[in-house]
């Protein structure tokens, strides 16, 4: 394999060779491939001379990924072993068991979540058990393992052992089946008149679920609707027209795309004819709502259709293609920018200039050009969309966030043996006074891992004595600052009482009512929606804000 590609690098530097030669200097074209001569002749030449063996799928690919960094964040190379992930990523479809495993600190693999209705379910497999063996295979503490040994053809059997809190080691049988990701995993009452839809993503069918789930949540009694764009990433150019057309009259333009070649120019408007464009709608969008997300986004408020809520969108107005290329490789390449209705933009300006978390960095106001709405409200291009009404990140207190990375709150469900009675959702699911007090004793035994300002000065001090010989001296005094730090920690629990309620709820929900049950656990706590109540029930303030007032 080696001396076949070696050969057939060479003959690509002769073939290359001679035609560069009979192009004219000054042709772009005689630039590429001269360069891609030099690129040849440099692979050999380290190929050949190097001191150590070369692996050649590696460099190359090693080469592609940098050029390819050069460009955009979007364009991207996968070989032939990334496709099937690639495939799955687009379509939603694969072959498995229905659940969502994931390593913990403690290196035990355990299931995180179970699809409703799928094998996994169907099973009895649960949030919390730990997966010992799969095939009769042992992938205890080894997730990788794991992984792959839960993604099978459809039909076939596959025996699991697990270990389940205050059960033991059981056997289950599955039968891999094939899974298809919905685009809407939850749509559900809010209040009794306000339906959530929670849209994850873009991938074929979206905008049919969309309207089957608004179908229903108004035979509920829905008449406002929240459209939950948080956290979703994108997809398919197509669905986001055919979801935004759910909203908006035929033949209105929802989205144009302009690129280099004339055959990516293109506009994009709605075919059908709408499905309801009276009812009052909120749209939730957050930093991670991107692509897809943002031109339903955009078109909402360009046409005054609906409010926005929540945090500035990703800012991605890029639009990519899937191109095929040799040995079953794929490249995903941007080939055009695209423009909501006003026409503006909401790419990043400057790809680099991005928050931790990839959101939109700071724009200068001067780089920014403004639009107008329907009813000729101002709005920006320039990176990402924002919301007409905006509200806070969530932001967990450093104690919480201790007690979330270190998984207690997954570790004491766990261990809590406790007699809920009869729930029917997640909304029904309280964390009374009681089990926050066993909580926080279960705590008490626990390595928390959280330091204050104070504990890392009482530890920086202790260091500083012990070094200088004086600790001795001045061990009683900080023995008794430390008796009086624990007392600080028990204050700081009790600050971030309200957190870990939240998070106490979402977890036992999930454990008893899936996905869906966390995020109705959420409703009281979440200010985006609570905020989408409040604009929704207020027509006064939903009108005003259509308006510009």
């Amino acid at each position: 394999m080696r001396k076949y590609l070696i050969r057939s690098v060479a003959i690509c530097v002769l073939l290359l060779s001679v035609v560069a030669f009979s192009l004219p200097q000054n042709d772009k074209y005689f630039e590429i491939v001269k360069n891609l001569d030099i690129f040849a002749t440099l692979y050999k030449e380290v190929n050949a001379n190097y001191v150590d063996d070369i692996n050649p799928n590696l460099i190359i690919e090693t080469g592609i990924d940098a050029m390819l960094s050069s460009l955009d964040p979007y364009t991207v190379y996968y070989a032939e072993d990334e496709i099937e992930d690639v495939r799955t990523k687009n379509t939603g479809q694969y072959g498995g068991i229905g659940a969502r495993i994931g390593e913990r600190l403690d290196g035990g693999v355990y299931v995180l979540m179970v699809d409703e209705g799928l094998a996994a379910d169907k099973a009895g497999l649960k949030r919390g058990d730990e997966i010992i063996q799969v095939a009769g295979q042992s992938v205890a503490n080894d997730y990788d393992r794991a992984s792959e040994f839960l993604k099978g053809q459809a039909g076939s059997q596959v025996a699991l052992t697990v270990r389940r809190p205050f059960v033991g080691e059981i056997e289950l049988e599955l039968s891999y089946e094939k899974i298809k990701l919905a685009n809407v995993p939850y749509a559900g009452m809010v209040t009794s008149q306000i339906g959530l839809v929670k849209l994850a993503g873009f991938r074929q069918n979206a905008s049919k679920e969309v309207k089957s789930a608004i179908r229903d949540l108004k035979k509920k009694g829905a008449d406002h609707i929240i459209l939950d764009l948080r956290g979703n990433g994108g997809g398919l150019l197509a669905e986001a027209v055919n979801v935004s057309n759910l909203f908006i009259d035929k033949d209105e333009l929802i989205v144009t795309t302009k690129g280099k070649l004339e055959e990516m120019n293109a506009s994009y408007k709605t075919l059908n004819a709408s499905y309801d464009t009276e009812i009052p709608l909120v749209v939730l969008i957050d930093r991670s709502s991107a692509s897809a997300s943002e031109i339903v986004a955009g078109v909402m408020q360009d046409y005054d259709r609906g409010v926005l809520i929540g945090q500035k969108s990703f800012g991605k107005g890029l639009v990519q293609r899937t191109m095929p290329l040799s040995y079953n490789s794929q490249l995903k390449v941007t080939i055009a920018k695209y423009y909501t209705p006003s026409g503006r933009c909401i790419q990043a300006l400057d790809y680099a200039n991005r928050n931790e978390d990839g959101s939109v960095g700071v724009i200068a106001d001067s780089l920014k050009t403004q639009f107008k709405t329907a009813n000729g409200r101002l709005v920006f291009d320039g990176g990402g969309v924002d919301p007409d009404w905006p509200t806070e990140r969530r932001a967990f207190s450093p104690l919480t966030i201790s007690l979330l990375a270190q998984d207690l709150f997954f570790q004491f469900a766990n261990e809590y043996d406790h007699d809920w009675g009869e729930l029917y959702s997640g909304q029904e699911v309280i964390i009374t006074d009681k089990i926050y007090d066993d909580f926080k004793v279960w705590l008490s035994d626990k390595s928390i891992g959280y330091s204050s300002d104070v504990i890392k000065q009482l530890e920086l001090l202790r260091l500083t004595a012990d070094q200088q010989g004086q600790l001795d001296e001045i061990a009683d005094e900080i023995d008794r600052i430390d008796d009086a730090v624990k007392k600080d920690l028990e204050s700081d629990i009790e600050k971030a009482k309200k957190e870990i309620l939240f998070l106490l709820r979402e977890e036992f929900a999930g454990r008893f009512f899936y996905e869906k049950g966390q995020l109705e656990a959420s409703f009281l706590d979440d200010a985006d929606v609570q905020k989408a109540v409040e604009v929704l029930n207020d027509p006064e303030i939903y009108q005003a804000t259509l308006v510009g007032r």
